[in-house]
């Protein structure tokens, strides 16, 4: 693996709200003085081929990138715009809840909650 998507990498974990290419960006820049918005592009286009890491897409917003490759969800506050990972609770399968077809195998889900969270006081 490159140096550049190593750094790429590294900011992605160390980083659990889903950040978007530009945030990537801007995290790395400091490492990486010459490393160009492109060539992280680059890097995520790589990363997420090699099945490393996966784009999330909200609506009509930039596509954002997550770590986290096992079988979970998001939820989007809308209030504050944060993007939080759900997991499903044990024993629980998402497709068992759901009337398909014979015969269909599920190769992959993607489970998006938008709601608010209440603060905590």
């Amino acid at each position: 693996m490159t140096r550049q998507r190593r750094e790429v990498y590294k900011s992605l974990v160390g980083n659990r709200v889903h950040p978007t290419a530009q945030d990537l960006f801007l995290a790395v820049k400091d490492r990486l003085p010459q490393i160009s918005l492109a060539t992280v592009y680059n890097c995520l286009e790589a990363l997420t081929q090699h099945g490393i890491i996966r784009q999330v897409h909200f609506d009509r917003e930039s596509c954002r990138y997550c770590p986290n490759l096992h079988e979970h969800g998001h939820f989007h506050d809308q209030k504050t715009g944060v993007i939080h990972d759900v997991t499903f609770k044990p024993g629980v399968k998402l497709e068992d809840f759901l009337d398909l077809p014979p015969g269909t195998a599920v190769s992959n889900i993607e489970l998006t909650l938008r709601g608010t969270i209440a603060p905590q006081s």
